[in-house]
């Protein structure tokens, strides 16, 4: 008979489970990668979403939510429209829903979810690891916060809101996209040359985490220093704590326990490290990392894992002249502008393993570097570049205003610095906003091993305050190198002197004798593949645009010379190619949109490349 009633339960969900995912189907569209022709409700983005603050008890909220999206004068909805997945944004295929999202409307989101029994006596957190753009949430009819920011994560304590049996999550979401100053990147209601289709609500993962009620770490801060052979290690607690508190702290390799300490919370513990092994792009070496919070009785209160790499960058100097340093160590970096789009998901990748294939396939290709262009990643991407040896440059999303209506669709101007001419002012609120969201992105990435330069303004795009801008990241961040403004506009700040140049004979930067020189953007080089189109109907370019692989090859052999040649010569410190993949209407990357083609072999670029080898 239980034999029968299990048959008959587990049939049941079955049946219920399958008629909800038939409420779901990805929309059509040009493009369609392999990986998202995987995706279910049941298997979207279940990975742990955090590595550097890793915790046992969570729960996914990924997968099927109800929405509505309706006008922002109207009542919050008795009843709603369908269903959405999550984490893809409302624009996007993946969603099911691909639809246009205004500056008037307002998405609604629903979700009902039933806590493990476990779970009882511990403080339950909702976990939003990006909404784009401002958020406000309800728990069983309460508003519990609020929050702006498009690309930063987000955390409410909803443990007093909860009731018992099955709990309910409404979202609530406004977004101005490019008719507001927020960070944006290339978000634009007008879409054209390099401007892509918005990206609103949520569009990174959703979770639950359980920790303990009477305090937790809520943040590590590691900073390696190989010239000491330590690391500093700063475990924050939720809250204040007695000195009674403390937390253990074990570093280990491959399972072996090589160092540990004791350590007051919220202050700094340094701890030798014994012939450290130095992390690089040749050898991405991460050292494992235990973190376990203590009573005032000695009792252990919450337990995290994290990971650390040993590694430098710096600015040296050689002959007189300035150079990037990896590991007290001359390292020319060499990598592409990746913007992080796909064409079933837009911001959101389709899977981990579609994320990946970028990371490594750039690796492949013989890059060593790559400039994340305005986007800020999921903490996974990060962790992908630490455990392949990437370098990172993390540019900050642009904010500027568009200077023209946005419903009469004539052209628009965005708020632009001249090239010569005086930074933007900006008003404080919207200049208090970008900084905030600035500050929120260095201090969740600021372990990433794989990031070493920020970048907080490109090409004159709501450029102000520059140079305040770059003196406050270097003191939030003295340990990676400030590239002040990437292109156009340049100010005697940061540690680099970036010019883009997308001319077929480059421009030659200055002699590297204040500051490193470097190119941040070249290439741009245009091969349309037909049948790997966005649309075929509008404008594919590309700087220089060419219509076959051989062409597109040799331009490229052509404008990477110019490269070596100002590395051994000319004291160029770092060089960008334009770009990993093509997005929506520009074709100028080395994968189609879709990445199912790769317009130069792997091998072939890996053998151009090691011209840089020496």
């Amino acid at each position: 008979m239980r034999r029968c009633c299990f048959i008959i339960g587990y049939f049941l969900f079955a049946t219920v489970f399958t008629a909800k995912a038939q409420q779901w189907k990805m929309q059509p569209h040009s493009l369609v990668t392999e990986w998202a022709k995987k995706v279910t409700p049941r298997n979207v983005w279940q990975q742990y979403p955090r590595p550097q603050l890793k915790r046992k008890e969570w729960m996914n909220l990924n997968g099927l939510w109800d929405y509505t999206l309706t006008a922002k004068n109207k009542p919050v909805p008795a009843a709603y429209q369908g269903k959405i997945l999550v984490p893809f944004c409302v624009e996007s295929a993946l969603s099911g829903v691909k639809k246009n999202f205004l500056p008037d409307n307002r998405l609604y989101y629903r979700k009902q979810f039933t806590l493990p029994a476990n779970w009882n006596g511990k403080n339950i957190l909702l976990n939003f690891d990006a909404v784009d753009w401002e958020a406000a949430v309800w728990v069983n009819g309460v508003l519990v916060g609020s929050h702006k920011g498009a690309y930063d994560r987000f955390s409410f304590d909803i443990t007093a809101y909860l009731k018992p049996g099955r709990q309910e999550v409404v979202v609530a979401v406004d977004d101005p996209s490019s008719s507001g100053t927020q960070a944006r990147g290339k978000q634009q209601l007008q879409q054209q040359g390099i401007w892509y289709t918005p990206v609103s609500g949520i569009w990174q993962t959703v979770w639950l985490e359980a920790v303990p009620m009477e305090a937790w770490v809520s943040e590590l801060r590691i900073v390696p220093d190989i010239d000491k052979g330590t690391v500093k290690i700063i475990p924050v607690s939720n809250r204040p704590l007695r000195p009674a508190y403390k937390a253990t702290i074990s570093i280990q390799n491959g399972g072996h326990k090589i160092a540990t300490a004791t350590a007051v919370l919220n202050r700094e513990t340094e701890i030798a490290i014994e012939n450290a092994r130095l992390w690089s792009p040749d050898d991405p070496f991460l050292y494992d990392l235990h973190v376990t919070l203590l009573d005032k009785n000695g009792a252990a209160l919450d337990e995290i894992d994290s990971y650390f790499g040993m590694r430098k960058i710096s600015i040296g100097t050689v002959n007189g002249l300035k150079y990037t340093f990896l590991n007290n160590k001359s390292i020319f970096q060499y990598g592409t502008l990746d913007q992080g789009w796909w064409p079933d998901g837009l911001h959101t990748p389709p899977s981990e393993e579609a994320m990946v294939f970028d990371i490594i396939k750039t690796k492949e290709m013989g890059f060593n570097m790559i400039r994340k262009h305005i986007k800020v990643e999921p903490d996974l991407w990060y962790y992908h570049c630490d455990k392949a040896g990437m370098l990172v440059w993390q540019d900050m999303p642009s904010g500027m205003a568009v200077e023209a209506a946005v419903q009469d669709r004539k052209p628009f101007h965005l708020q632009h610095v001249p090239k010569n001419g005086p930074d933007l002012y900006r008003d404080a609120e919207s200049a208090a906003q970008f900084e905030w969201e600035l500050r929120r992105m260095i201090d969740q990435h600021y372990n990433a091993a794989s990031i070493v330069t920020w970048v907080p303004l490109n090409e004159g795009w709501g450029q102000y305050a520059t140079i305040r801008l770059a003196n406050t990241i270097k003191a939030l961040d003295p340990s990676r190198l400030v590239n002040a403004v990437s292109g156009w506009a340049l100010r005697p700040a940061g540690d680099l002197h970036d010019i883009h140049t997308y001319q077929t004979t480059l421009d030659l930067p200055p002699p590297p004798v204040e500051r490193a020189s470097v190119i941040g953007e070249f290439g741009g080089i245009g091969y349309p593949v037909q049948g790997h189109l966005w649309n075929p109907d509008m404008r594919n370019w590309g700087y220089q645009t060419y219509q076959s692989a051989e062409e597109l090859l040799k331009n490229y052999q052509h404008k990477f010379d110019q490269i070596v040649d100002m590395k051994k010569n000319k004291g160029l410190s770092a060089a960008v190619y334009t770009q990993t993949t093509d997005v929506e209407g520009e074709v100028n990357g080395l994968m189609t949109y879709d990445r199912k083609v790769i317009k130069i072999p792997v091998a072939t670029l890996k053998k151009i490349h090691s011209a840089l080898e020496d």
